[in-house]
């Protein structure tokens, strides 16, 4: 230590011993409480870097009542200033929390708020030091704190506990500006890195605010595009880590945006629309909610590609060989005086191969507890579709966990379990990486279930006891309408197969055409549960056309007799029903009739086409259009069966093209068919879902 130095100290002991404050103890607060220096006056580094030095060799004097120049020496902008000050400043941090851990909540609130895309615009109030040889960018500032952070992890064993709850606390809201949204994730996904024991909940947090903008999404993304016409959607390029501080312009004023944005927002969520309001003040309002739904829709596109470039980095640096080349690559990050210039090591392939296990599995249990039970989210499951493109494991997984639950956890709630049907038949339906043998093995436990659940209904009915309740029924229906989609999307993977042939069954007679498993379909179809009338139209009408082309099943005599009794005046008497049931599924069993039906059986695709633009390269390379496996639309012949010509005229919709709204000749059919895709190149069918009550499970392989 200098004399300058000893003499600072001694300064410093003086009014540390005193115990009341005086003038000169306000006057050293107050040195560290910077104003916005001119051009023309001397930087105050050299000297507040004194006070640092000399309050690192006396932390242990400091008590309570010096908590003011603590707050000061916290709260200062020292990203800003020059190397040689922020590492005497690192340094004294370090051995304050470690001396003094009371202040280690109010450190590392400060280091949370710094990684937040205001705090380089906070820092500007005092001024850019003038020593600094080249201009200083946030990328610098956010090195700074992710070493300081990375230096007291080493130091506290226990920060992480303490860090959680504060990052969470400064998340930005979803209504501030995108640069605010994508800077502060991109730092929760650096320190993620570092601090592996907050993956978890930091994954968890992004991947919440995810859905809150997804679900906030409420029109067709078709729709947004045709009211802005040709106009571009506007794209967020401009890396917030390479801004110049001091430099962001009208950009960053991103707290005046949210105002504006949230002036409009509680209409966008709204099905009253008004009511009396006069055509003049909602055509204003039109273009208002269609800027707030693009901006929504560019924040969440922002994050989901930072979350696919975090995984595809990792994947990438641990799997160097088979890295998916679907990124744009990340900038490098320039180092900065206080990382370290030894390269890292190698990956080790072993190690590489279990960080990204670990990394699955902690997705999958954020899927499980939180996306599986978030209804109308359109994108944010892609995180878990892309990622289980990267390893067979993955995948067979995955469509273990959605089976279980959506067959074998009968104590998971209906919805839930319906949920995830829809999951595994969006899933294999569209997922390019799942093989034929994956496919027919789903294929086999779905129509194996069928067949357990048509034989209980049987039964049940020969005997006359009273049938089981509504939610027993609604996994019916979901499983069968999974079936169906799985059918018109992977049918030529379906077919029967010599290798799979029992070497000791009997080889007389014809052998089928399909898989053994499928024979069920046609029990299924002729039962009285009737699902060609409780499934989703649109479903329903392609596997007719499928199922009727590949000369699978004919449907569309059920289809026109379910039609005609929509019209019936009321329900049939015991003698009718007899009847009907003998002419195979035309009418529904009373236990199952109810206009609660619907509601509980609606249940979304989760992977339909993914048209966010900039994240859309990762799934492009992994996912399965309809146009690449449908059947060719030839022109109907005129003397094609009635029932048939008549649905296809209100059903049939361009596959690849815009989407199509089924007209359905049932009152009860229209409130909730109304506004879906009839296409399955761009179909949602995602009705609101009360919230439901998180619990987990066990993964398990459908292997």
């Amino acid at each position: 230590m200098n004399s300058t130095g000893r003499i600072c100290t001694w300064h410093l002991l003086r009014m540390l011993s005193s115990r009341k404050q005086s003038d000169t103890f306000d006057e050293l607060v107050d040195q560290f409480n910077l104003k916005k220096t001119t051009g023309d006056a001397p930087s105050p580094a050299p000297q507040l870097r004194l006070w640092i030095l000399a309050l690192s060799n006396v932390v242990s004097r400091l008590e309570r009542c010096h908590s003011t120049l603590i707050e000061a020496v916290v709260s200062m902008p020292w990203t800003t200033m020059d190397t040689s000050f922020v590492k005497s400043y690192t340094s004294f941090i370090g051995m304050l929390v470690s001396a003094k851990p009371e202040y280690l909540a109010t450190v590392l609130g400060k280091l949370a708020h710094g990684l937040t895309y205001q705090s380089g615009l906070q820092a500007l109030d005092a001024g850019l030091p003038e020593s600094s040889s080249h201009p200083l960018t946030r990328r610098v500032v956010y090195d700074r704190i992710h070493y300081l952070l990375r230096h007291l992890l080493s130091l506290v064993p226990t920060l992480p506990s303490t860090l959680q709850p504060l990052l969470v606390q400064h998340f930005p809201h979803k209504r501030q500006s995108q640069g605010a949204q994508v800077t502060y994730i991109r730092n929760l996904l650096r320190i993620m890195e570092y601090c592996p024991q907050l993956a978890d909940r930091i994954l968890a947090t992004i991947v919440d605010r995810a859905l809150q903008i997804d679900v906030e999404i409420q029109c067709e993304m078709e729709e947004l595009e045709e009211q802005l016409g040709q106009e571009e959607i506007e794209i967020f390029d401009l890396d917030p880590f390479d801004t110049i501080v001091g430099q962001e312009g009208e950009d960053s004023d991103s707290e005046d945006d949210s105002d504006e944005e949230g002036a409009h927002l509680s209409d966008l969520s709204s099905d009253a629309g008004g009511g009396d309001d006069d055509d003049d003040a909602e055509a204003e309002d039109v273009p208002t909610d269609f800027k707030h739904v693009n901006d929504m829709v560019n924040k969440l596109d922002a994050i989901l590609k930072n979350v696919f470039d975090h995984f595809n980095q990792t994947h990438a640096m641990t799997d160097p060989p088979v890295a998916s080349g679907l990124s744009t690559p990340l900038s490098e990050i320039p180092m900065t005086p206080l990382d370290s210039p030894n390269p890292s090591p190698p990956p080790d392939p072993e190690e590489g191969k279990a960080l990204r296990r670990a990394q699955f599995y902690t997705l999958l249990s954020i899927f499980d507890r939180v996306i599986l039970r978030t209804f109308k989210s359109r994108y944010t499951q892609f995180l878990v579709f892309w990622y289980s493109s990267l390893d067979p494991e993955f995948s067979d997984v995955f469509q273990g966990m959605l089976v279980s639950k959506a067959l074998l956890e009968e104590d998971q709630p209906a919805v839930t379990r319906a949920a995830a049907a829809s999951y595994i038949a969006s899933f294999v339906s569209r997922a390019q990486f799942v093989d034929k043998e994956n496919t027919r093995r789903v294929m086999a436990c779905l129509c194996n279930f069928l067949k357990s659940r048509v034989d209980i209904f049987d039964a049940v009915t020969l005997s006359g006891a009273p049938q089981a309740s509504m939610a027993h029924h609604t996994i019916f229906y979901a499983v069968t309408q999974a079936v169906f989609l799985i059918f018109c999307f992977r049918w030529r993977d379906l077919m029967y197969d010599p290798e799979d042939a029992d070497e000791h069954a009997p080889t007389n007679g014809p052998t089928s055409k399909w898989m053994s498993e499928l024979d069920v379909l046609q029990r299924v179809v002729l039962s009285e549960l009737n699902p060609l009338k409780m499934c989703s139209s649109n479903v329903v009408m392609q596997f007719a056309k499928v199922a009727h082309s590949t000369d699978f099943l004919y449907c569309y005599s059920i289809i026109e007799s379910n039609k005609r009794s929509d019209y019936a005046p009321s329900q049939p008497n015991d003698s009718q029903q007899n009847s009907a049931s003998r002419l195979r599924g035309l009418v529904i069993h009373p236990a199952l009739a109810g206009s609660s039906m619907h509601t509980e059986l609606n249940t979304f695709f989760p992977f339909d086409p993914y048209k966010l633009p900039r994240s859309s390269a990762y799934i492009q390379g992994v996912y399965r259009e309809w146009s690449s496996v449908a059947i060719d639309d030839d022109d109907e012949d005129e003397d094609e069966d009635e029932a048939e010509s008549d649905d296809e005229e209100h059903y049939h919709a361009s596959f690849d093209g815009g989407i199509a709204v089924p007209q359905s000749s049932s009152p009860s059919r229209g409130d909730d068919t109304d506004g879906l895709g009839a296409s399955f190149g761009g179909m949602s069918i995602s009705p609101a879902r009360p919230g439901l009550a998180v619990s987990r499970s066990v993964a398990m392989s459908v292997s």
